[in-house]
């Protein structure tokens, strides 16, 4: 399956659980430097359809396209480098790194030529106000840093497309105001931002 428009698309995807159907026919689309929330309360699917979108799970129907290639049979890590990006709602930096170490993490697989590697590392430090936080134990942050961390993280990989499942869970009332502030910001670096989430006054 190939359609002609770029961006990342999802058609009809279907998964079941136990024969108990959790996502049906679910579609839509997203595109770069854009910000679509998939909202609903806890339980309805909605993180069954980010792992599938992000390869975790193999949906029993539909498709998955990323600027029109059909990844639904690729594992995560393909459609990693096909610019996918993946948050988890969980904790999702190594507790025992340090700051500097989580993001260096991913920058010695995604970028080859040392130099260049650490000048990306300072521009994450920088452009996230982490750079005073790069010795201290990922264990150590607050909330909100860790989020800060967690995307830095990610966008170490330099993705087109963030999937960020319920980002603001966890974390204090300022940190969901920081959240906010970060995702506009992806969305002006031309990233195409999928959110979940079961509250939809946060979200928006």
């Amino acid at each position: 399956m190939t359609e002609g428009a770029g961006g990342l698309q999802v058609r009809s995807l279907r998964k079941s659980y136990k024969k108990r159907p959790v996502i049906r026919d679910v579609s839509m689309d997203l595109r770069r430097g854009e910000v679509v929330a998939l909202l609903g309360p806890n339980g309805s699917g909605k993180t069954t359809c980010f792992y599938s979108i992000a390869g975790l799970v193999t949906p029993e129907g539909g498709h998955v396209l990323i600027d029109g290639k059909d990844v639904t049979a690729l594992p995560m890590y393909r459609r990693a480098r096909l610019g996918i990006g993946y948050l988890p709602q969980e904790v999702s930096i190594f507790r025992g790194l340090s700051v500097e170490d989580n993001i260096l993490a991913v920058l010695e697989i995604a970028v080859a030529d040392r130099h260049k590697r650490r000048e990306r590392l300072e521009e994450l430090l920088s452009e996230f106000s982490i750079t005073h936080l790069r010795q201290a134990p990922a264990l150590a942050l607050s909330g909100g840093e860790r989020r800060r961390v967690e995307i830095a993280r990610c966008l170490a990989a330099d993705p087109k497309y963030l999937l960020l499942d319920e980002p603001f869970a966890g974390v204090d009332p300022i940190a969901v105001g920081e959240i906010r502030h970060l995702v506009a910001d992806l969305k002006s670096r031309g990233i195409g931002v999928l959110i979940t989430d079961h509250n939809v006054r946060e979200t928006l």
